[in-house]
């Protein structure tokens, strides 16, 4: 007599378990705790078998059946249910394993040691705002052109080309990872070159013309905002690196008697020794006594063990009404432009400066030291210059390395 939901319900544990039947195989085993799960019982090569359907109420008695439908389909189909249950079940964790934000967090654990964190945060944002939703849980074998086009589109769609580039080269990277480590044929982005169109390139605000110039150093030294960013905001052109670099100072990396600041390049986390020329070492001694207890040169005013953020030199400029005119990553563009056209100095000590990779007659980049004393009189000369065009004083071009 085939079971009932009933029956099923009415009945009482007893001290050994007992076996309900149903029908073709389907039985409920009520323990004596009380517990009923489903059983199918069934014959496969020569011997019997028991296949587990779930537990009631859970798995109704409509559903069990219908489970027990499926595994005999199965049976007569000459497949053992329960080794193709396993099966489905290794195949599943093998796509959990291999799966588009599985391999990309594999990825990123091992970049991570090569980038700084701030860069490393941007990519994690990238992923989970725009990657993971579009196909994180997907396995990367089934990623296609079509789906990793229409996720950096709609990136692109919002007014972030860069933005949309730069996934597109992330889903990349990933799919190249996945490649090398045996769980992907080929990259599927490969076919995608030119997809996307490359944004207008967008240079950072600079003034180059020495009157003007004059006026910003000038409005520079009657900012009235803390001290740590009057200090950031003068130091800017007498050190012109990255304002990452620049908030992201430590004491630790500053050496006042030689007059060096050493510490690691951005993009490249190679060595570089920037020379402090004299008015920068009065700067630095001048904040010392204010932040030189803690880690960083220029401390977050809300959390001093963080260093201060990009935004507020830009905020400074802005309040000084320099906003939409000059950046202090414009620096570099001022220094790489009267360094050359005004002063003379040489292109290499340009460049070297700049933490540009520069290399020697047989093409080999030369070391950061390289040039250091040479460099370390350029920066005077170059804080001499700066400091004539805050006191309105202008030079013709001059020829002298």
């Amino acid at each position: 007599m085939a079971l009932s939901d009933t029956a099923i319900r009415m009945a009482k544990p007893r001290a050994r378990p007992v076996k309900m039947f149903d029908a073709d195989g389907l039985f409920l085993l009520l323990r004596p705790t009380g517990a009923r799960w489903w059983r199918f019982r069934y014959r496969f090569g020569g011997g019997e078998k028991l296949l587990s359907l779930g537990t009631y109420p859970e798995v109704s008695l409509k559903e069990a059946r219908s489970r027990r439908d499926e595994a005999r389909r199965v049976l007569a189909a000459g497949i053992d249910p329960s080794a193709a249950r396993k099966a489905d079940k290794a195949a599943r964790e093998t796509a959990g394993r291999d799966s588009f934000q599985a391999l990309a967090e594999e990825w990123l654990a091992r970049r991570r040691a090569k980038i700084v964190p701030a860069h490393a945060a941007i990519i994690r944002r990238r992923f989970d705002r725009d990657l993971f939703p579009a196909f994180g849980a997907k396995p990367i074998t089934d990623l296609a052109p079509k789906e990793i086009l229409a996720a950096v589109r709609r990136i692109e769609a919002r007014g972030a080309p860069s933005c949309a580039t730069r996934a597109l080269w992330t889903i990349s990277q990933v799919c190249r990872y996945a490649v090398q480590e045996g769980r992907l044929g080929s990259d599927p982005c490969r076919d995608l070159r030119g997809a996307i169109d490359p944004p207008e390139r967008q240079h950072f605000a600079a003034i180059t013309d020495p009157k003007a110039l004059g006026r910003l150093l000038r409005a520079l030294e009657t900012y009235d905002g803390t001290p740590t960013v009057k200090t950031a905001l003068r130091l800017a052109p007498l050190l012109v690196v990255r304002p990452g670099e620049l908030v992201r100072m430590e004491w630790g990396e500053v050496n006042l008697d030689t007059c060096e600041w050493r510490y690691l390049v951005t993009k490249t986390r190679t060595l570089h020794v920037v020379p402090l020329c004299r008015r920068a070492v009065e700067l630095l001694r001048e904040i010392h006594p204010l932040t030189g207890g803690g880690k960083y040169v220029f401390p977050n005013a809300r959390t001093p063990d963080k260093p201060m953020t990009r935004e507020a030199l830009r905020g400074a400029l802005a309040d000084l009404g320099f906003g939409g005119a000059a950046t202090t990553h414009g620096w570099r563009a001022v220094f790489r432009t009267l360094g050359d056209e005004v002063l003379g100095f040489r292109p290499e000590l340009l460049e070297h400066q700049l933490a540009h990779a520069v290399r020697g007659p047989l093409g080999r980049a030369y070391d950061r030291t390289t040039f250091l004393p040479e460099r370390k009189d350029m920066m005077e000369r170059w804080a001499q210059y700066l400091s004539e065009l805050a006191a309105g004083e202008t030079r013709r071009a001059s020829n002298v390395a």
